[in-house]
C-alpha cells in the first residue's frame, strides 16, 4: 500500500462567506468524517499544513495581489471581492494554509520522508483544505478562490525540486481558468482538464497554450463521456509528456447530485479516473501524486466521491 499523507489545517473550518454559501466549512468536515467512518483516515499519515510564504505565493501571484488580500481582510464581518468570493477575518490565514498544504505535500512526496519526524516515506498526498484555488488568477481572487493552491505547489516543485515536467489534472466541473492563466505556454507544465461548457467561468473552450489539453463537456455528460475524454485525449497527452509529478485539482462537483452544475458523474467514475492517474504516476512519476480539494457542494456526494478518490490513491 503506498504511503499517503492527509494534510489539513483548523483555519479551513474558520473561513466562511456568509449563511447559505455553498463553499462552507462543512465540506471539509464531511470529507474527514466519511474518511474516518470508512477506515481510510486511519490508513493515512496526518500533517498540519503550514502557511505558504510570500515567496512561494509570488511564484504565481503578483505581489499586488498579496497586498490586496491583506488590505481587504476585515477585522470583523465580511469584505467581498465579488458576489461569490468573500473574506471574513480568517480567510487570509486559511488561504495561506491551503496553499501551504500543497507545498508541504510536494516536499513530502519529493523528499521521500518528512525530515525530523520519521513517519516514513510519502508517495501520495491528499489536501483536505479550503478555500479552493483553481479560479484564482495571478492578480485576482474569484470563484470562491483566493490563492491558486495547486499552482503554488506546482511552481514550488519546479523551483525547489529540480523537476523538468509536472502535470496538473483538473476534473472540477468548472474550468480552472486561474491555473491555465498561470501556466499557459510554459513547457515544463502540462494541464489536462474536463469541465462543463458553457458554465462559469465561461472559459477553456479555446486553450491559451499548446500545453493546455481541455475537454469541454456538455450538460448531461456522464461517466462514459469522462472515460472517452480520458482514454482518447488525456492519457495520450500524459504519455507523450511523461510527467515527473502529478498534481490533481480534485473537484467533485461534476457529481450528478451537485447543485451548481449539470454533469452526471457518480462515485465509481471518480474511483476509475483516479486509478487511471495512479497508473500514469506509477509509470512516469515513481507513483508520486499530490491531490488537493477544489469544488463539490452536495455534502453527501462530495464526501463519498472524495472517499472513492482517496481509496484509489491508497492502492498500488
Amino acid at each position: 500500500m503506498p504511503a499517503c499523507a492527509y494534510i489539513t489545517h483548523p483555519s479551513s473550518l474558520l473561513h466562511e462567506m456568509g449563511p447559505g454559501h455553498p463553499e462552507s466549512p462543512q465540506r471539509v468536515r464531511a470529507i474527514e468524517q466519511t474518511l474516518e467512518r470508512v477506515g481510510l483516515l486511519a490508513r493515512m499519515t496526518h500533517y498540519q499544513a503550514p502557511a505558504a510564504s510570500d515567496a512561494q505565493l509570488q511564484r504565481v501571484h503578483a505581489a499586488a495581489h498579496l497586498r490586496v488580500m491583506g488590505d481587504k481582510s476585515p477585522a470583523i464581518g465580511y469584505r467581498a471581492f465579488d458576489a461569490d468570493t468573500v473574506m471574513n477575518p480568517h480567510t487570509a490565514t486559511a488561504a495561506r494554509h491551503a496553499a501551504g498544504a500543497v507545498v508541504l505535500a510536494v516536499d513530502l512526496v519529493m523528499r521521500g520522508e518528512d525530515g525530523d519526524d520519521k513517519r516514513g516515506a510519502m508517495q501520495r498526498a491528499f489536501c483536505n483544505v479550503r478555500p479552493p484555488g483553481h479560479h484564482a488568477e495571478p492578480a485576482r481572487a474569484m470563484g470562491f478562490c483566493f490563492f491558486n493552491n495547486v499552482a503554488v505547489g506546482a511552481a514550488h516543485a519546479l523551483a525547489e525540486h529540480s523537476l523538468e515536467r509536472v502535470a496538473v489534472i483538473d476534473f472540477d466541473v468548472h474550468h480552472g481558468n486561474g491555473t491555465e492563466a498561470m501556466f499557459a505556454d510554459q513547457p515544463r507544465v502540462l494541464m489536462v482538464s474536463t469541465f462543463q461548457s458553457p458554465l462559469y467561468p465561461y472559459s477553456g473552450e479555446r486553450p491559451l497554450g499548446d500545453n493546455m489539453v481541455n475537454v469541454p463537456l456538455p450538460a448531461g455528460a456522464n461517466g462514459t463521456h469522462l472515460r472517452n475524454a480520458v482514454q482518447d485525449v488525456w492519457l495520450p497527452a500524459l504519455e507523450q509528456f511523461a510527467p515527473q509529478l502529478l498534481f490533481i485539482s480534485a473537484g467533485f462537483d461534476a457529481h450528478r447530485a451537485d447543485p451548481l452544475a449539470n454533469l452526471n458523474w457518480v462515485e465509481a467514475d471518480y474511483f476509475w479516473l483516479t486509478r487511471q492517474l495512479v497508473a500514469v504516476a506509477n509509470q512516469h512519476c515513481g507513483g508520486r501524486i499530490v491531490s488537493t480539494l477544489e469544488g463539490g457542494y452536495a455534502l453527501n456526494a462530495l464526501a463519498a466521491s472524495a472517499a472513492a478518490h482517496v481509496r484509489a490513491l491508497l492502492e498500488d
